[in-house]
């Protein structure tokens, strides 16, 4: 008994002591929103009652000028500018209200649409005075138990049966009411009460959901109000633009179970100089292996996500556009975006799906990659939102420690642990013309999805003769190849050293491989008048590579290998003559550039002229599912 009788006692002085502190913290942050001022108490008192009608929160004051002043609040200084946005938005007051901090103002004579009493007590407080918990009693202070309530707040009522001083204090924990629903009225009364935290926290509920796509700002405006209508809407509840204090925890409710199942929890990359969230619960730290940090999928999620950072400029960046898009894990089809600071890609297949953002800021690039299932698409929109609006570049620093740029060769090596997307088969080709029109082999482009030229230049077929074993391909974007066909004009003779300009190896190597040879016969085994017979060591991926005599002109193009139940001897192999394929180009208005300068002599250039011209003048040609 006189453990309770000290805490009653120590808590009847502490709510004494409370009204005053309470006031003077609550003076120094509270502010209002004037929206008119009027020269007589009787105006006044008439503009504030029909403000009244709209807002709850209306109170009049008189002001130091003499004048009366209408006002809304008080608010806290977050909450009180966004209020003023908000309003000013909708039309709601006077394009010349502004926040006001009370310090001109005087008696009031009107609070929350009522009238002042002729002798007007203390100004009553903008929300409820909290009473001390537990946590905020001193250190000998006894524990806080629940006290009956009682009429008198002196008179209060003993326990029906006295507890020992050394039991243990039973704090009771009533069930909390359910939330209000509100009238639209009410709903933006206690809105107004929101932090600017809060109403953050609810713009990004929106924002996972899928219903607001602008700024994380806190200012509720026509873009917040419409994805609220579009959320009342998800939730069958009158769109009324404005969400009730049910339907905010409801929203947030949600939204904080998602995260929690996917694990969304910031990540401080120091090593990499990246902020973001990540789904902690679908991936796991794996290996830093710069310019990339990998995280792999846990538990079978079929989700990965890749950080980047590294060293570098617009060139490096563009470069890395460029050699992301050769992953297996970024398929072809997707929206690519390139600027000149930042790059996206997204692909899509049937078998994965993923995002890729990487942007350039004083000399570092950071960005990041999240890899998934289409089949999962719904669920990863929302990581991905997640991932999106919390990525930030953090400090100068990168993964490369030398802050050394790499080389296109350097680059591709450090793919190497990556798994590379693959072509069905690559097959070599040559540049007929400044547009970049390439000759190849029929071989190259049959059931083909999808074609490119030198990896990443897309390709349609424009000519195609079986008979022949030809094809021809247009590019889809322009190309500026360094070196054009120049078919000979006379025959070449046995004998004649040649050499074939091809991508034996295909995706392996990034320049063509010059083969050198002889021309055996010109016609093949059979006499075919459009064959060239070669003493040529040739590989399957050496098909449709320009043959060259000795001056560098092209007298063929190379055939791939014959098939069949019998065997030829090695390094036998077998050219479409110039002859015939120029004759066929002509036939489909193209114009080969033909060259007599010592062609068929077997003379002139020597074998790093010929590399040189070989290397400008072959294609890759890639043949995708």
């Amino acid at each position: 008994m006189m453990k309770r009788t000290i805490f009653l006692l120590w808590l009847g002085a502490a709510l004494v002591q409370m009204p005053a502190a309470w006031a003077q913290d609550q003076t120094q942050t509270r502010l209002w929103v004037q929206i008119e001022a009027r020269p007589t108490e009787e105006q006044a008192a008439e503009r504030a009652r029909a403000y009244a009608e709209i807002f709850p929160d209306v109170s009049s004051y008189r002001l130091a000028s003499g004048w009366y002043g209408i006002v809304l609040g008080p608010y806290g200084p977050e909450v009180a500018q966004l209020r003023l946005d908000d309003l000013l938005g909708a039309g709601l007051i006077p394009r010349d209200s502004f926040i006001a901090d009370g310090t001109a103002f005087r008696e009031p004579f009107m609070q929350a649409g009522a009238p002042v009493a002729a002798e007007p007590g203390p100004e009553p407080m903008a929300e409820p005075m909290a009473v001390p918990g537990p946590e905020d009693l001193p250190e000998d202070a006894p524990p806080v138990v629940e006290l009956p309530r009682a009429t008198d707040p002196l008179d209060i009522a003993p326990a029906p049966e006295e507890a020992p001083d050394d039991a243990p204090a039973v704090v009771a924990t009533p069930a909390p009411p359910p939330l209000p629903d509100e009238s639209p009225e009410q709903a933006r009364q206690s809105e107004s009460a929101l932090s600017l935290d809060e109403r953050r926290q609810i713009q990004m509920a929106l924002q996972w959901f899928g219903h607001y796509a602008s700024s994380i700002d806190g200012a509720f405006g026509p873009g917040t109000r419409a994805s609220m209508s579009a959320w009342q809407q998800a939730t069958a509840t009158e769109p009324t633009g404005i969400l009730t204090t049910r339907q905010r925890a409801d929203l947030l409710a949600r939204f904080r179970a998602e995260q929690a199942e996917l694990g969304l929890e910031p990540v401080t990359e120091t090593q990499a100089g990246i902020g973001i969230t990540l789904p902690t619960a679908l991936v796991r730290f794996d290996r830093y292996d710069p310019p990339f940090v990998h995280w792999l999928e846990r538990d079978g999620s079929g989700v990965q996500v890749m950080l980047i950072s590294e060293p570098g400029d617009q060139g490096t960046l563009h470069g890395l556009y460029e050699i992301l898009q050769t992953l297996e894990t970024v398929p072809p089809d997707g929206l690519r975006e390139k600027r000149a600071e930042s790059f996206t890609i997204e692909g899509r297949s049937d078998r994965v799906a993923s995002y890729t953002h990487a942007e350039l800021k004083g000399g570092l690039i950071k960005g990041y990659m999240l890899v998934w299932n289409p089949a999962d698409d719904a669920r990863m929109a929302r990581v991905l939102t997640a991932m999106r609006s919390s990525f930030r570049s953090l400090g100068d620093r990168a993964l490369d420690p030398g802050l050394v740029a790499l080389t296109a060769d350097q680059r591709r090596g450090m793919l190497a642990g990556l798994d590379l997307r693959q072509p069905k088969l690559s097959r070599s080709g040559f540049f007929l013309d400044d547009k970049g029109t390439v000759v190849t082999t029929l071989q190259a482009v049959e059931g083909c999805a999808r074609i490119t030229i030198d990896r990443d230049t897309d390709a349609r077929v424009t000519l195609t003769d079986p008979a022949l074993g030809l094809a021809v391909l247009a590019p889809q974007a322009p190309l500026a190849p360094r070196a054009t066909a120049a078919f000979a004009t006379t025959a070449a003779r046995p004998g004649t050293a040649v050499a074939a300009a091809g991508y034996p190896y295909g995706e392996k190597l990034t320049a063509p491989t010059l083969t050198f040879g002889a021309l055996e016969d010109l016609t093949g085994l059979e006499g075919e008048p459009h064959l060239l017979r070669l003493h040529l060591d040739t590989l399957d991926g050496d098909a449709g590579a320009p043959v060259l005599d000795g001056t560098g002109a092209v007298i063929g193009m190379l055939l791939p290998k014959p098939t069949g139940t019998r065997q030829l001897p090695a390094k036998v192999a077998f050219a479409l003559s110039s002859e015939a394929l120029t004759a066929r180009l002509q036939q489909a208005d193209l114009q080969p550039r033909p060259t007599a300068e010592g062609a068929g002599t077997g003379t002139g250039k020597s074998p790093e002229d010929l590399a040189r011209i070989g290397d400008g003048l072959a294609a890759l040609v890639s043949c995708w599912d």
